[in-house]
């Protein structure tokens, strides 16, 4: 009993690190972080690709640390957060009524009453093997682009400036240095003293040239619990992932040619030029299984997709119950053959 109760102690002075889809999310020390959801929305035009995150986190951190590779030289800034609710209302599955003939349970006679259920060039030879780009606050954000050809370096960099990285995650980064890709390191700290990171954050917005449409994924092999990823992508034309990198299927949600006229949000990411959005859900039941980054490719056919959502109704004409009117009209005509053949006996044997 001592043994156990001083494991659990020590287990709740151990900060665990959490990955998300897009890097490694790692709270200060003595404090606990998870990443409920991950959305994010990826623009790409063939030579340079934006990515809007939002993260939707719990637990009592004050401070977290954020890390994601990039291939090239990155700008960060804020992002509007409006976005995500304009493409939630466009990938919305469409509403459509079913109609069915005979009464089910809930429908008279069966029930009375109404039924109310419901990549960046390597410094020169001799350089720092981690250089700093450039650091800027945006918001709740403290953000440092860097560059690093040694992944240890980088660990240590990341730990002198406040940041407690688990001893993995130099390992993880190493496919990374290997490619000469640079990295994004934003410190989530609000500007409210003694705040805690929880729910929705703000949105950031990452822009760098890239030749391929390319979803930074790696990183979340480091994570102890399962993952859940969306995705919006903006493209010319239809996209999908190459392969599932360890995950379950990638799920196609919504697929089709939108215009940003009523959408101001997606209008400033677009330049206001309609452009093909699909968005793709897919979860990690497994992320130790998570083997390589999204690369993601035009598919074969622009093919449109939209979810549809069912509501079942009676089918009726002018407010009566269809099979009632017809059950009636039936028994109508039954009555009238009934009558009819009685009087032409009557007149039969009267003549």
């Amino acid at each position: 009993m001592l043994c156990a109760l001083l494991l659990t102690q020590l287990g709740s002075l151990i900060a665990p690190a959490y990955a998300c889809g897009c890097g490694a999310m790692v709270p200060s020390r003595q404090a606990t972080m998870g990443v409920d959801r991950e959305t994010s929305v990826v623009r790409w035009d063939g030579a340079t690709e934006e990515i809007v995150m939002r993260f939707t986190v719990n637990g009592d951190a004050r401070e977290a640390a954020w890390i994601m590779p990039v291939p090239g030289r990155a700008d960060v800034e804020l992002g509007d957060p409006g976005l995500f609710g304009e493409l939630d209302e466009l990938t919305a599955p469409v509403v459509r009524t079913r109609y069915y003939f005979w009464p089910r349970d809930g429908d008279w006679p069966f029930a009375l009453g109404d039924d109310t259920s419901a990549g960046a060039p390597p410094p020169a030879d001799g350089g720092p093997p981690v250089g700093v780009v450039g650091r800027e606050r945006l918001g709740d954000f403290d953000v440092a682009r860097l560059t690093a050809t040694d992944p240890g370096a980088l660990r240590d960099w990341l730990d002198t400036n406040g940041f407690d990285l688990p001893a993995d995650l130099a390992s993880g980064l190493q496919p990374y240095v290997d490619q000469e890709w640079e990295y994004v390191a934003v410190r989530l700290a609000p500007e409210e003293k003694g705040a805690v990171l929880g729910g929705t954050l703000d949105p950031l917005r990452l822009t760098f040239d890239s030749d391929r449409l390319i979803y930074p994924m790696r990183l979340s092999g480091l994570a102890d619990q399962p993952q859940s990823l969306g995705l919006y992508v903006l493209a010319d034309h239809r996209m999908e992932p190459r392969d599932a990198i360890g995950g379950d299927a990638p799920e196609i949600r919504f697929a089709g040619r939108v215009s940003p006229a009523d959408a101001p949000a997606l209008g400033k990411l677009t330049d206001g030029e309609p452009v093909f959005l699909t968005a793709i859900d897919q979860y990690f039941p497994e992320p130790e299984r998570i083997d390589a980054d999204h690369e993601l490719r035009a598919t074969a056919e622009d093919t449109p997709y939209q979810q549809a959502t069912y509501d079942d109704a009676l089918r009726t004409f002018g407010g009566v119950p269809a099979w009632l009117a017809t059950v009636g009209a039936v028994f109508v005509v039954l009555i009238l053959l009934v009558v009819g053949r009685a009087v032409f006996r009557v007149r039969r044997r009267a003549g």
